[in-house]
C-alpha cells in the first residue's frame, strides 16, 4: 500500500508545472522570476510544507477512518 500511496504522490508532483511559488527555494533563489515562459529551472524542488486540495482532501479521509 505504501508503494502506491508514494507513487501517486509522485504522479501528483510530475503533474504540477515547476513555478517559483511553490519552490523550496524562492526564499534565497536569485533567479526568482527571471526565467522566460517555458524555460524550466534546473533548481526547481517542489516544497513540500504546500499541500495541494487533494492532499488535504485525504489526509482528512484518512483521519477520518
Amino acid at each position: 500500500m505504501c508503494e502506491s500511496k508514494t507513487s501517486d504522490e509522485e504522479d501528483r508532483m510530475a503533474e504540477q508545472k515547476p513555478m517559483c511559488v511553490i519552490c523550496a527555494w524562492r526564499a534565497t533563489c536569485q533567479k526568482q522570476f527571471s526565467l522566460r515562459a517555458g524555460e524550466k529551472c534546473p533548481e526547481f524542488v517542489r516544497d513540500v510544507t504546500i499541500k495541494i486540495e487533494e492532499e488535504e482532501k485525504e489526509e482528512k479521509e484518512e483521519e477520518q477512518d
